[in-house]
């Protein structure tokens, strides 16, 4: 029973991830988890589901932050409303980071959903808003038989992406995903699906921006009205970037889908508006 006890207590701080808010580090932020054969289940009102995942926000950080997550059979589910899910990523919110952001996660037989109005679920992702970061933003995933899906109203579902919001990056933003046999969905109105693509929004970007990601045996999908499918892209919208954009994107076996009413579907591309 003692054992039993202590494989779960163990089972559950692997699970929840790392988390700071309102914090001050000094130093690294590293988060070198193994998820094996596990189920990490949120259900309610404004809940977060988090495995093998770093998240930070309302906070200063001087030193580099790191994910490097291992998830194997492994379900990561935030049903309800306002739910997050979020699997083998980094995220950074209204924070300043002095050092580089670097996701290095694998992710392999798993799902990552999120379910009702205002969910978003991401698996091995970069997802840095509002906050500002003086260093690379590197993200280096491989998602290999796995499922993200966003289900509802206003989701998103992030799958080897990197996404910058309403943030000033000093240095390259870089994503070198791999995703091989696997679905990334987002369905219903005004949701967005990424998979293997790089996005910035009302952002600033002093260095270069390369996505040179992988897509093989895959299915990036947006249905319903005003949704956005992007697979291997490079997605820049009113922001400035003092750098090359370069997108070195292979895509093989796949397909990307917007269907249904004032839908876009980017595969393979580079769209700067």
């Amino acid at each position: 029973m003692k054992k039993i006890l202590a494989l779960s207590l163990i089972a559950l701080f692997i699970l929840t991830g790392t988390s700071f808010g309102d914090s001050k580090v000094k130093g690294a932020v590293i988060n070198q988890s193994t998820v094996k054969d596990a189920a990490n289940i949120s259900v309610g009102e404004g809940n977060t589901a988090n495995m093998g995942s770093v998240k930070i926000k309302d906070s200063k950080v001087k030193g580099a932050v790191i994910n490097q997550s291992n998830v194997k059979n492994a379900a990561n589910i935030a049903v309800g409303k306002g739910n997050t899910a979020n699997m083998g990523s980094v995220n950074v919110q209204d924070s300043k980071v002095k050092g580089a952001v670097i996701n290095k996660s694998n992710v392999k037989n798993a799902a990552n959903i999120a379910a009702g109005r205002d969910n978003t679920a991401n698996m091995g992702s970069v997802n840095v808003q509002g906050s500002k970061v003086k260093g690379v933003v590197v993200n280096q995933s491989n998602v290999k038989n796995a499922a993200n899906i966003a289900v509802g109203e206003g989701n998103t579902a992030n799958m080897g992406s990197v996404n910058v919001k309403d943030s000033k990056v000093k240095g390259a933003v870089i994503n070198k995903s791999n995703v091989k046999n696997a679905a990334n969905i987002a369905a219903g109105r005004d949701n967005t699906a990424n998979m293997g693509s790089v996005n910035l929004q009302n952002s600033k970007v002093k260095g270069v921006i390369v996505n040179d990601s992988n897509v093989k045996n895959a299915a990036n999908i947006a249905v319903g009205e005003g949704n956005t499918a992007n697979m291997g892209s490079v997605n820049v919208k009113d922001s400035q970037v003092k750098g090359a954009v370069i997108n070195k994107s292979n895509v093989e076996n796949a397909a990307n889908i917007a269907g249904g009413k004032n839908n876009t579907a980017n595969m393979g591309s580079v769209d700067i508006e």
